[in-house]
């Protein structure tokens, strides 16, 4: 009988093994392929060149990705401004606020809200978000932020439902739930002896969440935020519904333009050249770096106080 579990406690060990290391050379897998098959790409046009080249012109088969990162900068810096602060106050509502018979409903709520597919959210964002901003803040920003010296340019724009913004509000949206659980999961790890100590010496609940709680808790919160941001970063389907999907620089939040994820989506099955086909594997191997770097980044100031 004791030969037996040691039999299985060595299958186990080995099996469980194998199953790790096989994440590690999917990864690898994946970043091998695309380099392969960006070689090409890489070996034509360079990879800074390709990086700063605002020229995506496949009738003459000149590729640069620089509209489509910038794109997808613009939308992820934009949904984080959106969604960080939305994040935070349902965070700290559920920890420090909420009645404890709703804590789990509203929870749950927010976890539904991550489970719901992003080709639902980019519907939702053409025909009824879209619309909306087109026809309340759009004439807001022109009558209002639109007119302020210097910056003002950057809120101008035509009236259309599909944009840079209402990609990154459809983006906003999306994230706000992992943000809100991950960094309600972070304030939690404030031990509550630091929490009654400082209402013990009279500090406000505003006073304790921002000096107690924040301070002890930041790297988790970083880390939160740059996981969500690592998940607006790769969206797809939901920014190519509402981008506009124009090989153009914003010249404003109204503006239509393109992002990696978008371009990719929407050309790789009109990809009529070898150089046309290689250039978006280079765009995709890009995205996958800076996702890559995005979530190492964030698991290293959430694991790093978590383990604190």
């Amino acid at each position: 009988m004791k030969k037996k579990f040691v039999m299985i406690d060595f299958f186990l060990k080995h099996i469980s093994m194998f199953f790790a290391y096989f994440v590690l050379l999917v990864i690898f897998g994946l970043f091998l392929v695309l380099y392969i098959n960006s070689k090409d790409a890489i070996n034509h046009f360079g990879f800074f060149s390709f990086l700063t080249s605002n020229i995506w012109s496949p009738a003459f088969d000149k590729f640069g990705g620089l509209i489509a990162l910038i794109g997808t900068f613009l939308t992820t810096v934009i949904s984080a401004i959106i969604a960080i602060p939305i994040a935070l106050g349902i965070a700290i509502f559920l920890v420090e606020i909420c009645p404890n018979f709703l804590k789990t409903p509203i929870g749950i709520a927010i976890e539904l809200l991550a489970a719901i597919p992003s080709v639902i959210y980019g519907f939702w964002g053409l025909f009824y978000l879209g619309p909306l901003i087109e026809k309340y803040v759009q004439p807001l920003f022109n009558a209002t932020l639109a007119k302020l010296p210097i910056v003002g340019q950057y809120f101008y724009g035509y009236s259309s439902s599909v944009s840079l913004f209402t990609a990154s509000a459809v983006l906003a949206i999306m994230i706000i739930p992992f943000t809100a659980a991950l960094t309600r999961d972070a304030l939690k790890i404030t031990p509550d002896l630091l929490k009654e100590s400082a209402y013990a010496l009279g500090a406000t609940k505003w006073e304790t969440i921002s000096k107690v709680m924040f301070r002890y808790s930041k790297g988790a919160i970083i880390g939160a935020v740059l996981i969500s941001l690592g998940r607006a970063i790769g969206e797809t389907m939901a920014v190519t519904f509402v981008i506009g999907n124009q090989d153009s620089l914003p010249t404003s939040l109204m503006s239509a333009t393109t992002t990696v994820t978008a371009t990719i989506a929407n050309e790789f099955t009109e990809a009529s050249s070898h150089l046309y086909l290689s250039s978006m594997y280079l765009l995709a191997l890009i995205l996958f770096l800076l996702s890559f770097l995005l979530i190492i980044g964030s698991k290293m100031f959430f694991l790093r106080k978590v383990r604190d």
